[in-house]
């Protein structure tokens, strides 16, 4: 039976959105389109054997996809000067879900946003960060300091409730003196996370992730779930585990009750130095993280990297790999012959991928979920108008299942102009059960997210029907890896790392358990830095 606009609200937003919706009147929709086509193609890989080409294509180093892991492998190959490096796409865009776009008024992001500032002056997302100039010096304590147009300006971020804006992302209106008690132990608790050392001077939350001390005292926080470990610690505030939720939703795509309290921690406690100070803020492009996306294409020959191919063989066998391929638009078969191979795809592809896992699938598989997410980008003539706190760079909805949205246009220090801008909201689509959602998700119709992007955000903005131009609609079917419980610290993460054989090796943000980049940084680096390795170069690391 078709759902009622009130009822698929509430299925996807929350009866608060559905219930506020109704106060909004009638309105003209906005013109759009949903602009994603990856699920058509990439689900091929579904349906049997696909036609290999006759004749071998010699490559000495092929890495299969263009998001931040594989860009990430590429970047550093070409930092250390190995000339014959080729990179394999689906999409007609390199970044995976760091990629951008823009129109007319601004650039913008179709996934990710930002990256925080990096708090110590080393690895590769800082060299990376160097490159780009974004880094102007070193204080003596050896924190990095970055270029100030890219740190995130004022008004940072702001909390839509009951008709009010309001400063930061913690509720303060109307809190009690025991829901600010709650707050300060939490933040304690934090710090005290930040600020533990294991024997060998690790961090026991580091960044990335792989960094962090492995003694059992912290990772014994895997096996239950952040919304039990809330609990167990005597945290009952409701807008206490509003704000962990949020940050649950935020990073991992799902709720305390699914993520890991390793995980849930790590976002409070790994990007700051123990005394309650995270970073020196956040940076950020109007492009998002595309901006950082460009960077690592720059360091590669334009040729290197050939868009709208669909890798669906590999074959490793002695002395390399088989890489068998389609070009996505025409279906002309395409084969390679790789000295050595990057395969920087999620494990539920590379299953599909890796030839001897068909016949019979690793072991660790079911481990790896993926929730799946809808970013919008809305094209709007003015600011949108508000009550309350001004218009921030991040803008939330405190009773909304959606993150509200960023605005494209925030650092170009334009909000208090009136010309035009560009909102990109997130969707977390967060339920326990993943495959639900990413088929509700892909079901949806571009009238039913118009219905469902313009329903959450009018009760925000008087007025914003009449100034809304355009609404572009990313699906994103299998976005994030979950932290689930257990999940960071098991055996299937550890071995879904290793490299098969001495010619193929993995890199993706799935390895390290969280859809961060400063992990796809990382796992794409490590990979080539085994190519290295087998290709018998002596290289200092990177990492």
């Amino acid at each position: 039976m078709e759902l009622t606009r009130r009822e698929l609200v509430a299925a996807f937003l929350g009866s608060a959105v559905a219930s506020a919706c109704k106060r909004t009147g009638p309105r003209e929709p906005v013109p759009g389109a949903i602009v994603d086509r990856a699920v058509e193609v990439g689900h091929k890989l579904r349906g049997g054997p696909l036609p290999r080409a006759d004749v071998l294509e010699p490559v000495d180093v092929l890495v299969v996809g263009a998001g931040v892991a594989g860009l990430s492998a590429a970047w550093r190959l070409a930092g250390a000067g190995v000339k014959g490096v080729r990179v394999l796409e689906l999409e007609a865009e390199a970044g995976g879900t760091s990629r951008s776009g823009h129109n007319a008024v601004s650039a913008y992001p179709w996934g990710a946003h930002y990256l925080p500032a990096p708090l110590e002056d080393r690895g590769p997302v800082v060299r990376l960060l160097r490159e780009m100039g974004a880094v102007t010096g070193v204080d003596a304590e050896g924190h990095p300091a970055f270029e100030e147009s890219l740190l995130i300006h004022e008004p940072e971020e702001r909390l839509f409730y009951r008709g009010h804006w309001y400063e930061g992302l913690y509720l303060r209106a109307g809190a009690s003196p025991a829901d600010l008690a709650e707050l300060e132990r939490f933040d304690a608790r934090m710090n005290a996370f930040a600020a533990a050392r294991d024997a060998k001077g690790r961090k026991a939350f580091a960044v990335p992730s792989g960094l962090s001390s492995d003694d059992a005292e912290w990772t014994a926080l895997d096996a239950l779930s952040m919304a039990a470990w809330l609990t167990r610690e005597g945290f009952t505030s409701a807008r206490l585990k509003w704000l962990v939720d949020y940050a649950c939703r935020d990073d991992y795509g799902t709720t305390s009750e699914h993520v890991s309290a390793w995980a849930g921690i790590w976002y409070f406690a790994a990007r700051q130095d123990g005394k309650g100070e995270r970073s020196e803020g956040f940076l950020s492009w109007p492009e998002g993280n595309g901006r950082l996306v460009k960077q690592l294409q720059s360091a590669l020959p334009p040729a290197a990297v050939e868009r709208n191919v669909l890798v669906h063989t590999v074959t490793p066998s002695e002395g390399g790999c088989r890489v068998d391929a389609l070009e996505a638009g025409t279906g002309r078969p395409r084969s390679f012959q790789a000295r050595q191979v990057v395969l920087a795809c999620p494990r539920f592809v590379a299953a599909h991928v890796v030839a001897p896992w068909r016949t019979q699938r690793p072991d660790w598989l079911g481990a790896f979920t993926y929730g799946p997410w809808v970013v919008a980008n809305l094209t709007l003539s003015s600011p949108p108008r508000s009550r309350g706190f001004p218009l921030a760079w991040d803008n939330v909805f405190y009773e909304s299942r959606s993150l509200g949205y960023v605005v494209a246009t925030h650092q170009q220090l334009r909000q208090d102009e009136r010309g035009p801008t560009v909102l990109t909201w997130y969707l977390p689509m967060a339920g326990a059960d993943a495959k639900a959602e990413r088929e509700k998700a892909l079901s949806a119709s571009y009238a039913d997210w118009e219905a469902l992007v313009m329903a959450d955000l009018l009760p925000a903005h008087p007025g914003l029907a009449e100034q809304a131009q355009r609404l572009e609609v990313q699906r994103w079917g299998h976005a994030m890896v979950r932290p689930s419980p257990g999940f960071m610290w098991g055996a299937e993460k550890k071995a879904a790392r290793e490299s098969l054989g001495r010619s193929l090796h993995f890199a993706h943000t799935d390895l390290g358990g969280m859809a961060l980049f400063e992990e796809a940084n990382w796992f794409g680096v490590k990979a080539a830095e085994r190519v290295l390795a087998e290709l018998g170069r002596r290289e200092a690391s990177w990492l």
